[in-house]
């Protein structure tokens, strides 16, 4: 894996988690969630392209976590494994923008923010 972490604000997956920080996106494994080409597993994703949203931060629900595609049985799995906190995340770019979470997470070279 590149010890490099790109800062792109086009890497924020729909999400909030960062795809510059993914080990599959380090090695050229995935092009990014905003890059897949074609119809997608994902709901949120889905969801931020029919309301050509840049991710969850865009939304008007003030708490993403009430959005049940945003909390999802497989987002609570994710978050269980990883220790993240995707809803952390998207307040975050809400209060900071994407650029400079963009520039925060590549500079922490972290994924997803952590915890409460």
């Amino acid at each position: 894996m590149n010890s490099e972490i790109k800062n792109d604000a086009q890497l924020i997956a729909y999400c909030g988690l960062y795809c510059g920080a993914c080990g599959k996106y380090q090695k050229g494994k995935c092009p990014s969630c905003k890059q897949i080409q074609g119809k997608h597993w994902c709901n949120i994703r889905t969801c931020n392209i029919d309301q050509q949203f840049s991710s969850c931060a865009d939304c008007s629900l003030e708490k993403p976590n009430t959005c049940r595609k945003f909390n999802n049985p497989i987002s609570k799995v994710f978050a269980f494994i990883f220790g993240s906190n995707r809803e952390k995340c998207i307040l975050t770019i809400r209060e900071n923008g994407a650029v400079w979470y963009a520039a925060h997470m590549a500079e922490t070279k972290q994924q997803s923010l952590k915890g409460k």
